[in-house]
């Protein structure tokens, strides 16, 4: 078979060129015209008419007569006729001629759609209507088809007839190349089979050089040190199993890989350089120590070989190289590098001895700290340093730790070059060999100097009250036990003074904390000053004073002293051009007595004793009995005693006023009962009530106290004064089962007083042992008009539910909350809780226990107005309550204090959160606190508060920025103190603690002011 039978024409034409040519044909004769390949398929066409395309071959019935058509001309081409017409009944004319090459029948021309003559318009309009055509538009189809006669006809025939015969002639020579073509790819197969001979010699050849190359390999893969070769573009071309295994790679991995990707990143920019100049001849060759990277990330140290590689012309093949692992030898330099650099460079001294203490070595630090240079100690003994402080027994307790134990560790005295003595906290280890003989001792020492001087400054910071520089409590309590245990031993007398200032809050809140302060520094100068070397002064806090006057042969020799306080108390003093004038009221205790008493209790006595000076008229000093102290507290006076004391009208009460700070109302007054006891004075209830507790007397004395207060609201609104009293009810008075008749016939005997002036005040503990009786008789008293309040509340561990059961109308803040609120966060949650039950409940709410300004400021932010306590005033007799209420007024803090919105309350427990804190910081710094103070600076109180929609209203506010600094600083500067002392870096603490304070105060005043920012 030729070629020619295997191609189809399409493969034998130009078809682009071929169809350009018959669109110009059709063009020049105005025949449509195709070629179209013998298995039907068209190659080119040009020029068919709409009536052609648009109708006969789109609608399948006249399609049929379309399809006669080509099936008659295509069988007449089969056939072997040259040229073949088709006429149509419709009188249109299709032609077509074969197009043969190379003696093959290849395709067909086929022309068509033209008339002979004019159309018959009422047949092709018939045939319109026939198939359903738009007989317009296929008139007007018909009118474009042209109409050419016979004599053209046969002149086209022949013209495409030479068409034909020019496209086949084009054929062949398409023929007739490609079986030159195969000429040649039949020579191309012979060379192929020369070279297959040639490669398969050369193939042995190879195999013979891939033998003695497998030699050479397994001779390099036994080497220990990384071989390599790199080309001249920096990429190994060749490389040992030992490199594999030094790098944690494949031989695959490593091939094609850049020699700089094996090197550390640090180093890769300068091994880029030493290769380049390497490969360029500026250097011969590379000998270094340098840092490789692993395929793990980690790093080796390696050491490097390297020159040019060429082959045997003389050309070069690129470097090869020697890599040796030396990371042993390099990280044990390291190691020696890092000793002698800690010896030189260490902040504590080092010194280093031989066995016989001959010095051998010091480093830098010994010659700062000691002031000797290291020439002028070498070969000297180390007693050139001795203080003369300690004695030959303590060198040789010393030398023994040293040789039993192998180490020795203590504090020591030291004289410097300058003769200047110091301490050191000392190390020293002896190092001895493998066989266990000493070879050295090692001395390692810092100068603590600095820090025993802070420890001594920080001692006295947590000893001394800051205002007065006196011993403060807790420097009392010890001054106190070794005093007492001086007078055992000795067997003599010990006074302990309790002294509280007459009149200084009134001086304090009219002129002012800086003039009273002032005072206060004044009055302890002039105190201290007439006391004796041996004596103590201390200040507990606010007014109140304790003298411990020791080294008396009787209680008769402290009067005089007595006396020198009080008159040096009542001596004018002058502050800010202003005279005034104080007195004191002292209470003395002796020690020792007839019963075993501790600091605390001695403490107690000599404060009740200043009580009944006050009570007694001030000005003066009152002696505790410790023997009459000791019978009440053994038997709390009998029974008997109590009511003859009844009978003979021996009891008293004293009022504490209550009050509303903010607007400075007075509310009322709560009843406290006293004993005006003929020979003992004044005792308080914790005398006599606990015997009477459970007894009869207890009903009897609680109704004399409700009839004597009903009494003094008559005398009051008699002077014009109408003001509610509180009494408070015992459980077995509340419990008896007349309780409630009772107070109805004591209200009936004074109709003047009204019942809703008379409050009765019931321990949260008693109303619990009985809550159904005690929530019927308060019921009944409410239904009388008489109120009722829940006293000591929270002190009874009472539920909800026993809230809700008891009418009372108002809830008594225990004194234990309201005192410790300002630096425990759990006590002020607490009260922040009992507010929020009080509220809940509706009930109304008052605190007691407010012994200062700030006490009751923290009470108003907190929404809670009502209160009573020393800082308000002490219980008084009833007719000097009178006077009171006339003259006392707020204190201008407490009137301008508003109560803190709800988002703002967190910033009252950051307030009192970061206080507690920053004093734990202090009392763990001074050894006061063993455990570490821990606050997460992003979970406390202020962080969780900033980072809530709380404070979305102070954000704006440029506080609100600087308090967020604060913060982090202050809880920053709080674990760098901490971890100072974790340290003993002992002469930065001080700095340290101060700049802590100094943060704090910042941060609290910031606080304070944004808790006052008005709501907008």
């Amino acid at each position: 078979m030729n070629l020619a039978e295997q191609m189809k024409y399409a493969d034998l034409v130009d078809i682009p060129r071929l169809q350009a040519l018959m669109e110009r044909f059709n063009e020049v004769v105005g025949i449509a015209n195709a070629v179209i390949d013998v298995d039907g398929t068209v190659i080119v066409h040009a020029g068919w008419q709409r009536a052609c395309t648009d109708f006969h071959r789109v609608n399948p019935q006249s399609c049929r007569l379309c399809v006669e058509s080509d099936t008659s001309l295509v069988e007449s081409m089969t056939r072997g006729s040259p040229f073949a017409v088709y006429r149509c009944h419709n009188g249109l004319v299709d032609t077509a001629a074969r197009i043969v090459v190379a003696g093959k029948h290849v395709a067909n021309v086929f022309t068509g759609q033209f008339l002979t003559a004019p159309p018959d318009t009422d047949f092709f309009r018939s045939q319109a209507q026939r198939f359903g055509y738009d007989e317009a538009d296929y008139l007007g189809a018909i009118r474009q088809v042209p109409i050419v006669s016979r004599e053209r006809v046969e002149s086209i025939t022949r013209l495409y007839a030479q068409l034909a015969s020019m496209m086949a002639d084009s054929g062949l020579d398409r023929i007739r190349q490609r079986e030159a073509t195969r000429a040649l790819a039949r020579l191309n197969a012979t060379l192929e089979d020369t070279v297959a001979a040639r490669t398969r010699a050369l193939a042995q050849a190879n195999q013979e050089l891939s033998a003695r190359e497998s030699l050479l390999k397994q001779i390099l893969d036994t080497s220990s040190v990384a071989i390599f070769v790199v080309d001249a573009q920096g990429c190994i071309t060749q490389a040992n199993q030992r490199m594999a295994e030094m790098f944690g790679l494949s031989l695959a991995e490593l091939v094609g890989a850049e020699y700089v990707s094996l090197i550390h990143p640090d180093e890769r920019n300068v091994g880029r350089d030493k290769m380049r100049a390497l490969l360029t001849s500026e250097i011969a060759a590379v000998d270094l120590d340098r840092l490789y990277w692993r395929a793990d990330q980690s790093e080796f140290w390696g050491h490097l070989t390297g020159r040019r590689l060429h082959h045997a012309d003389g050309t070069m093949i690129g470097l090869v190289g020697v890599i040796a692992d030396i990371n042993a030898r390099k990280l044990a330099e390291q190691k020696l590098q890092l000793a002698a650099n800690v010896f030189s460079h260490a902040r504590e001294g080092i010194m280093i001895t031989a066995p016989d203490g001959c010095i051998i070595d010091v480093n830098e630090a010994f010659t700062r700290i000691t002031g000797y240079p290291r020439d002028e100690v070498i070969g000297r003994n180390p007693s050139l340093l001795a203080s003369e402080r300690h004695d030959a027994a303590y060198f040789e307790a010393m030398w023994q730790a040293l040789i039993g134990k192998g180490h020795w560790y203590g504090e020591i005295w030291n004289r410097r070059r300058n003769g200047e003595e110091y301490i050191q906290l000392q190390t020293v280890t002896a190092v001895r060999d493998p066989g266990g003989n000493i070879r050295h001792f090692v001395a390692l020492f810092s100068d603590i100097t600095a820090q025993k001087e802070h420890e001594r400054r920080l001692e006295h910071i947590a000893h001394y009250d800051a205002l007065t520089r006196l011993p403060n409590r807790v420097l009392l309590a010890d001054r106190m036990q070794q005093a007492m245990t001086q007078a055992q031993r000795r067997s003599l007398r010990l006074a302990v003074a309790y002294l509280d200032l007459d009149g200084f809050k009134a001086v304090n809140d009219r002129h002012g904390h800086e003039l009273g302060d002032q005072l206060l520094i004044n009055l302890a100068n002039s105190m201290r000053q007439i006391l004796r070397e041996g004596d103590t002064l201390a200040r507990l806090g606010g007014d109140e004073f304790v003298a411990v006057l020791g080294d008396l042969s009787d209680t008769a020799a402290v009067e005089p002293m007595l006396d020198r306080l009080l008159a040096t108390v009542a001596q004018p003093l002058n502050a800010e051009g202003c005279e005034f004038r104080l007195s004191a009221s002292l209470g003395v205790t002796f020690y020792p007595q007839s019963e075993e008493v501790d600091a605390d209790q001695l403490l107690r006595q000599a404060d009740q004793a200043m009580y009944q000076a006050k009570l007694a008229g001030k000005n003066r000093y009152h002696v505790f009995d410790a023997e009459q102290d000791r019978h009440v507290r053994g038997h709390h006076e009998s029974l008997e005693h109590i009511a003859r004391a009844l009978a003979e009208k021996e009891f008293v009460l004293h009022y504490q006023p209550k009050v509303n700070m903010r607007t400075g109302k007075v509310i009322g007054a709560e009843a406290l009962i006293r004993w005006q006891h003929p020979e003992r004075g004044l005792l308080a209830p914790a005398a006599f009530l606990p015997v009477i507790e459970d007894h009869s007397l207890a009903i009897q004395l609680g109704e004399w106290v409700i009839d004597t207060a009903l009494k003094q609201m008559e005398q009051w609104q008699a002077t014009g004064l109408s003001l509610p009293i509180s009494v408070n009810i015992g459980a077995r008075q509340l419990q008896q089962a007349h309780f409630v008749d009772r107070l109805k016939t004591l209200l009936a005997a004074h109709p003047d007083i009204t019942p809703d002036l008379l409050e009765l005040e019931v321990l949260e503990t008693s109303a619990l042992e009985d809550m159904a009786q005690a929530s019927s008789a308060i019921a009944a008293c409410c239904e009388l008009g008489v109120r009722c309040a829940l006293d000591d509340f929270g002190t009874g561990y009472s539920s909800l539910s026993y809230l809700k059961q008891l009418p009372v109308s108002q809830l008594k803040i225990d004194r234990s909350f309201v005192r410790d609120m300002l630096d425990d966060p759990d006590d002020l949650a607490i009260l922040e809780g009992v507010l929020g039950l009080a509220s809940a409940f509706r009930r109304q709410v008052i605190a007691e226990g407010v012994e200062s300004l700030a006490h009751g400021q923290l009470l108003l932010q907190l929404g809670c107005e009502l209160a009573q306590g020393y800082g308000i005033a002490r219980p008084m007799p009833g007719n000097a309550l009178a006077n009171w209420v006339a003259e006392w007024r707020p204190a201008l803090t407490w009137s301008n204090t508003n109560p803190v919105s709800r988002d703002d309350q967190p910033l009252l427990h950051a307030i009192v959160e970061h206080r507690a804190f920053i004093a734990a910081v202090a009392s763990y710094l001074v050894g006061e606190r063993t455990q570490r103070p821990a606050l997460d600076a992003q979970h406390c109180r202020l962080a969780l508060w900033q980072a809530s929609d709380a404070s979305a209203r102070h954000r704006s506010n440029p506080a609100f920025a600087n308090i967020a600094t604060l913060h982090h600083r202050l809880h920053q500067q709080a674990g760098e103190v901490l971890e100072q002392h974790a340290k003993g870096q002992v002469d930065a603490l001080e700095a340290g603690l101060s700049a802590l304070n100094d943060l704090g105060t910042s941060l609290l005043a910031q606080l304070e002011a944004l808790v006052h920012t008005p709501l907008r």
